[in-house]
C-alpha cells in the first residue's frame, strides 16, 4: 500500500517538475537579464537530476535490483560531465540546447531501464562514450575553415556507404538497414545523413545556378533511390524533405518547393504500387483495430497504450508497455505516455519545439551561409523525423519505423544525434564569437 502511494505521488511530481522544466524553457526567451536567465537555467538543471532520481527511485523501489543503483550512479556521472564540461570548455555554447538535450537523455535513461536493463546499460555506455566522442565537435567548428570545400567528396561517401549496406546489410523489419562491423550492428544512414547536409551546404553556399541544382539533385536522388530499394522509406522521406527545404532556403525559389511537393506525392504513390509493405502500413493505418490479429497490431497495441495512459499515466512500472513489439525503439513514444501520461508526452512534444525554435533562430542570426545551410538541414532533419516517430504512433500518419531522436534506443541514433547537436552548438558558438569579434572591430574603427 505505501509503495503504491509512493509511485502515485513520484507520477504526479514527474508531471509537474517536467511542466515546470517546459515552462521555463519558454521562458528564457522573454529575458534579456544574464542574472535571470541563470537563475532559470540553474532551476532547470536541478529539475533534471531530481525527476531523473525520483524515476530511478520508482523502480528500485519496486524492483530493488541493486543492479539499478550502479546503472543510477553512471547516468548521473555522465549527466554531470555533460553539464560541468561542456560549459567549462566552452562558454559561448547555448545553455539551454545543452538542457534540453540532458532533459531528453534522462528520460530515455528512464523509460529504457523500465523496458529493458541490458538496453538501457547499452544506452548509457553509447551516450557516454558519444559524450566524450564529441567533445572536440565545438571546437572542431571554430577552427577547421576547410570543411566547406570538400561537399562532392561528402556525397560520394554518403552513397558508397549505402550502396555497402544494400549488398552487404542485414534486414530488419523490413528493411536493409543495418551493417555488421565487428559484430556490432551498425545503422549507416544515421551518419549518412550528417555527411549529406554538409555535401548539400557545401555545394549550395557559393552559387545555385541551374546547373548546380540539377548536379546537386541527381547526388539527393541517388541517396534517397538506395533509401527506397533498401525498403528504408522512413530514411528515404527525411533525406528527400530536408534538401528540398535546403534548396528552397539556398535558392529563395518557391518553385523548387512545390516542385519538390509534387515529386514527393508521386513517389509516394507509385511506392504504394510497388512495395507490398508500405500497403500493409497505409492499411494498417487506415483501420488497424480491422487488422489487429496481424497487420495492424503493433500501431493497435500503440493506440491501446496511449489511451490507457490519459492525461496522467498509469506510473512507472505499472502499465504494459512492453506488449507493443520494438516499443523500445520505434514506440518509444507510447510508453512514455501510457506510464508517464499525456501531459508528460507533451512536454516532450514542447522541448522538441523548443530546439527546433533555437536553431532556426540561430541560423537566422548567421551571416556565413554554408553555416546557415547546415544549421537549417540539421534542423529539418531533426523536426521532421520527430515529426514521422510520434505522427506514426499516434496514428496521425502511417508508421515509417524512424526512431524518436534521443529517447529512442539505438547506438547508431543517439551517437548521430548528439553528433548532430554538438555540431549545431559548434555553429551557434562560432556565430557568438563572430559577432563579438564584429562589434569589436567596430568599436576599434
Amino acid at each position: 500500500m505505501m509503495e503504491h502511494l509512493i509511485i502515485e505521488i513520484i507520477k504526479y511530481s514527474m508531471i509537474i517538475l517536467m511542466a515546470m522544466y517546459t515552462y521555463f524553457s519558454f521562458c528564457i526567451f522573454r529575458f534579456k537579464n544574464k542574472k535571470k536567465q541563470n537563475r532559470l537555467y540553474l532551476q532547470m538543471t536541478f529539475i533534471i537530476f531530481i525527476i531523473h532520481f525520483i524515476g530511478h527511485y520508482a523502480l528500485y523501489l519496486q524492483v530493488e535490483n541493486k543492479k539499478l543503483l550502479i546503472l543510477y550512479g553512471g547516468e548521473v556521472i555522465i549527466l554531470f560531465s555533460i553539464h560541468l564540461i561542456y560549459q567549462g570548455l566552452y562558454k559561448k555554447l547555448s545553455k539551454l540546447i545543452l538542457r534540453n538535450m540532458m532533459m531528453l537523455l534522462t528520460i530515455s535513461f528512464i523509460i529504457q531501464t523500465r523496458l529493458s536493463f541490458d538496453k538501457a546499460l547499452k544506452q548509457v555506455l553509447i551516450v557516454g562514450f558519444a559524450s566524450l566522442l564529441c567533445l572536440i565537435v565545438p571546437y572542431a567548428i571554430e577552427k577547421v575553415t576547410w570543411v566547406r570545400n570538400y561537399g562532392w567528396i561528402y556525397g560520394v561517401i554518403g552513397i558508397i556507404v549505402l550502396l555497402l549496406v544494400l549488398f552487404a546489410g542485414r534486414t530488419s523489419n523490413g528493411a536493409t538497414n543495418w551493417l555488421n562491423i565487428f559484430g556490432i550492428s551498425v545503422q549507416p544512414s544515421e551518419f549518412v545523413k550528417i555527411l549529406f547536409v554538409l555535401s548539400v551546404a557545401a555545394m549550395y553556399y557559393i552559387e545555385t545556378n541551374f546547373t548546380r541544382i540539377c548536379a546537386v539533385s541527381v547526388m539527393a536522388a541517388a541517396n534517397v533511390l538506395i533509401l527506397v530499394v533498401e525498403r528504408d522509406l522512413g530514411g528515404a522521406l527525411i533525406f528527400f524533405v530536408t534538401y528540398f527545404i535546403m534548396l528552397y532556403v539556398a535558392t529563395s525559389k518557391s518553385l523548387y518547393l512545390f516542385a519538390g511537393l509534387s515529386a514527393g506525392s508521386i513517389a509516394a504513390y507509385v511506392a504504394y504500387h510497388l512495395f507490398y509493405h508500405v500497403r500493409v502500413r497505409v492499411m494498417a493505418w487506415q483501420d488497424p483495430f480491422r487488422l489487429i490479429d496481424n497487420e495492424g497490431y503493433q500501431i493497435s497495441q500503440s493506440l491501446f497504450a496511449i489511451g490507457t495512459g490519459g492525461w496522467l499515466g498509469m506510473g512507472i512500472n505499472q502499465g504494459l508497455p512492453t506488449s507493443i513489439p520494438v516499443v523500445d525503439s520505434d514506440f518509444v513514444f507510447s510508453a512514455i505516455s501510457e506510464e508517464f501520461g499525456g501531459f508528460f508526452a507533451l512536454c516532450i512534444i514542447l522541448i522538441y519545439i523548443n530546439c527546433f525554435v533555437l536553431f532556426i533562430s540561430s541560423a537566422l542570426e548567421l551571416k556565413d551561409n554554408f553555416y546557415r545551410l547546415v544549421v537549417i538541414g540539421y534542423s529539418t532533419m531533426f523536426a521532421f523525423q520527430v515529426f514521422l516517430s510520434i505522427g506514426g504512433v499516434t496514428k496521425f500518419i502511417p508508421s515509417t519505423g524512424v526512431t524518436l531522436p534521443f529517447l529512442s534506443s539505438g547506438g547508431s541514433s543517439v551517437l548521430a544525434t548528439i553528433l548532430m547537436f554538438m555540431i549545431l552548438q559548434g555553429v551557434y558558438r562560432k556565430g557568438k564569437l563572430d559577432s563579438r569579434k564584429e562589434a569589436s572591430n567596430t568599436v576599434v574603427s
